[in-house]
């Protein structure tokens, strides 16, 4: 499956990736993708770092080129109280992004 289309399914079902970034592996829990300069990037909560939590849990910026062996888990995840999807840094270049209810 496609990295593009394994995020779209992610944040339509609220559901954690694994990936490699920066030859670290990683479970994200995605929230919206964006363009930026002409590329996809995503806004994601990074749940594991090597196995390990995070000291604390925050929205990080990744570029979608730099996520390798993508893969979508059984995990799924609440969208984090501190993500805007009104965001002026959003607007006019999301892709797709949770809804909110």
């Amino acid at each position: 499956m496609d990295t593009n289309r394994i995020f779209f399914e992610a944040i339509a079902l609220r559901k954690c990736v694994k990936a490699t970034y920066n030859r670290t592996l990683i479970i994200l829990a995605p929230h919206i993708l964006f363009t930026r300069h002409d590329e996809l990037y995503l806004d994601a909560v990074t749940i594991e770092r090597d196995g390990q939590p995070p000291r604390e849990l925050k929205l990080g910026t990744f570029k979608l080129a730099g996520l390798k062996d993508v893969s979508i888990l059984d995990r799924t995840f609440d969208p984090m109280a501190l993500y805007a999807p009104g965001d002026p840094k959003y607007a006019g270049v999301t892709v797709f992004a949770i809804e909110l209810s």
